[in-house]
């Protein structure tokens, strides 16, 4: 029996598929917060733009591929982009039952080349995985169709791979970094009045995300702009969604009652992923108040076991003191044409 596909132009197609969704992400090779049917929406809602393209793809009544695109109207031309992309979404990708990709990649190329899909000339996928089957499965089949197709690193993702204690991870650092993580850590842990802790279901949610934000718009002047209305209103949304699925890590880092430091992560498939984060520098008594945190809360991912402590991307140093590895994620950018061979 053929795949079957279809475009869903409307909104309300988050909602409707969220359950089914939730479940293919699962079964899929890039299961990441980023790709949840909750993120999606929050960003679509709030700094979504142009005309959103989900095309499903079934194998009878199951899902077998979903791919979360939509259109912009772009000076190069109309231009498929993934929902999220590209300035707050780490990770991106399709969301595919493993080994399907290939069938699934290609019934829905021939859907979106045909009279339902609209009218577009490239396709602009940011922020891809290094494991994603699509970084082999879209150029090839683009290719196939004698389009052009470019793909580049787009950006690295520092990560640390998390040993099972946190001596082997103190001993995996630079000797100057070790020492120096190790002497902050002493000052703060004898500092009277320093504390830290993860937001639970004993505190009240809704303010401490307003602190957060709070936090986060007095670490600079980039973050204070970067702070709109709907960019606020987006991380409210996405924070509470995080916290009702069991994902949310916020955490803060206290001294006499006044939070020094905050971190937004996101605890998914047994790692930690490092969203954001607030500092107050005025506050800081010379601790290294956002060292500190991280060291806090590395030590207790290993605590807990869990597998990675992945910094996403951008290569600030502190991200490589603290072991970051850089990992890539790539861009793949597809100009279709009609006739004559691919460059």
């Amino acid at each position: 029996m053929p795949l079957h596909t279809e475009i869903h132009f409307h909104p309300s197609a988050f909602d409707a598929l969220a359950e089914e969704w939730t479940a293919l992400l699962r079964r899929s090779s890039t299961d990441v917060p980023f790709l949840t049917p909750a993120y999606q929406q929050a960003w679509w809602r709030h700094l979504g733009g142009g005309d959103l393209c989900l095309v499903t793809v079934r194998d009878g009544t199951e899902l077998v591929g979903l791919i979360p695109l939509f259109l912009a109207h772009s000076p190069e031309g109309p231009t498929l982009q993934w929902v999220g992309c590209v300035e707050v979404s780490d990770y991106l990708d399709s969301v595919i039952a493993a080994g399907r990709e290939t069938e699934a990649w290609e019934a829905a190329l021939e859907t979106l080349t045909g009279p339902s899909a609209p009218r577009w000339e490239r396709m602009d996928l940011c922020n891809i995985p290094a494991v994603s089957p699509t970084l082999e499965v879209l150029p090839a089949l683009a290719r196939q169709r004698g389009w052009a197709v470019e793909t580049e690193v787009q950006e690295v993702c520092p990560i640390v791979s998390l040993p099972s204690t946190w001596e082997e991870y103190l001993a995996s650092l630079d000797g100057k970094d070790r020492h120096e993580l190790r002497r902050k850590l002493r000052r703060a842990e004898a500092l009277e009045g320093l504390r830290w802790y993860i937001v639970g279901p004993e505190h009240d949610l809704e303010a401490e995300i307003e602190d957060f934000l709070a936090l986060m718009a007095r670490s600079t002047r980039a973050k204070a702009e970067f702070l709109t209305p709907p960019m606020r209103a987006f991380f409210r949304d996405l924070m509470r969604a995080a916290f009702a699925g069991g994902w949310l890590q916020l955490a803060f880092l206290e001294w006499d009652g006044r939070k020094l430091a905050a971190y937004l992560n996101f605890v998914y498939n047994n790692r930690v992923l490092v969203y954001n984060s607030g500092l107050d520098w005025k506050a800081d008594p010379g601790l290294g108040a956002g060292i500190v945190l991280s060291a806090f809360l590395i030590r207790h991912a290993i605590a807990e076991g869990r597998e990675a402590y992945d910094f996403l991307r951008g290569s600030e140093d502190y991200k490589y003191r603290l072991g970051g590895k850089d990992v890539p994620v790539y861009r793949v950018l597809v100009v279709r044409r009609e006739h004559g061979p691919a460059e």
